[in-house]
């Protein structure tokens, strides 16, 4: 077999052969992976690291806090403010952005992330992960202010997410493909595992909260329908049904073998377009699909094109297999 490459070669290579990776992003992908290390570490301990539960507070959501969250932005944070590659951070659960402190150098680029996405399934040891995304500061200003952060989801640098599982695994774009990292913990290192990541265009695999089916809009309904319907439906095949309550868990194994994952708008809150946040969930989330070869739309438009108004804006997502997205994003397209 070939010798395993370390993150640190496989991102030094990129930026030698191919230029795609300035040295900058290079750094701030290596503290980053550095810092899910560390959180990784944390959840591994659970109960023995006295990590687990409630935090007794709320975020910027209006959501319960475990006490892992809190510790993982803590921890993204105090990792990444002093490297002189960021200019500022912004995470879900932060009201406002995170300008990196004067006593530290300002650098050029922004930092997007979920420290802890899927915390309800903390408790009960199903795998969790954190999601990132890098862009570029789009002023030349001296300060940096929100505004620099509301930039369309294809102007991302590179994203990514880890995710601690039986393995621990690092998945990262930086628009040249997709590739996938494990920790091996011995050495305290990610090695490439996988490289070329592509998603079949077809599936037989979709994932959504069916406890919502009540409040979904016909175009959603439509679609499951048809799939329940199986071979003897109008999609003359069977499908398989997955949900795991943790984006990054489902979004993984759509990389992996395929699949639709679907958070559509419902009637529960009519007034938001969705459930999951673009800029820390949708937008990292569908640069690695597209890169992939997915697609990834809010049931109307590519995902990536939305052009953000704030800073924790919403939105719903159908993300995956090429020819399931196109499929039921074509029926919101016939409902309007």
């Amino acid at each position: 077999m070939p010798r395993p490459i370390s993150l640190t070669q496989y991102l030094i290579e990129q930026q030698r052969q191919n230029g795609s990776i300035p040295a900058e992003l290079r750094l701030l992908i290596e503290v980053v992976a550095r810092a899910c290390k560390r959180i990784s570490i944390s959840v591994n301990k659970g109960a023995l690291g006295d990590v687990m539960g409630s935090a007794d507070s709320e975020n910027v959501q209006g959501e319960i806090q475990k006490k892992l969250d809190i510790i993982a932005n803590e921890v993204l944070i105090e990792a990444n403010e002093w490297g002189g590659h960021l200019a500022a951070m912004a995470s879900e659960e932060m009201e406002g952005i995170y300008v990196v402190p004067n006593r530290f150098p300002q650098g050029e680029y922004l930092l997007l992330f979920d420290p802890l996405d899927g915390s309800s399934n903390i408790d009960v040891n199903v795998s969790i992960g954190t999601i990132f995304s890098v862009l570029k500061k789009s002023s030349s200003d001296e300060g940096v202010s929100e505004r620099d952060f509301l930039q369309a989801g294809s102007q991302q640098a590179a994203a990514g997410y880890c995710i601690y599982g039986p393995q621990t695994m690092l998945v990262l774009t930086v628009g040249e493909g997709v590739v996938m990292f494990t920790l091996d913990r011995e050495q305290g290192a990610w090695m490439l595992t996988q490289e070329g990541i592509r998603i079949p265009e077809d599936t037989k695999e979709f994932a959504i909260n069916m406890s919502n089916m009540r409040h979904w809009a016909p175009p959603v309904s439509r679609y499951v329908n048809e799939c329940l319907a199986g071979e003897t439906g109008p999609r003359a095949k069977d499908f398989n049904m997955r949900w795991v309550a943790s984006m990054v868990a489902d979004v993984h194994r759509i990389l992996t073998r395929g699949g639709v994952f679907m958070y559509p708008w419902d009637k529960r809150e009519p007034e938001k377009a969705g459930k999951l946040r673009l800029m820390y969930e949708a937008n990292p989330m569908s640069f690695i699909v597209e890169q992939a070869g997915g697609a990834a739309t809010n049931g109307k438009a590519r995902i990536l094109d939305l052009q953000p108004g704030k800073l924790h804006e919403r939105v719903a997502v159908f993300l995956g297999s090429k020819n399931e997205v196109e499929r039921v994003t074509g029926y919101h397209r016939e409902a309007v």
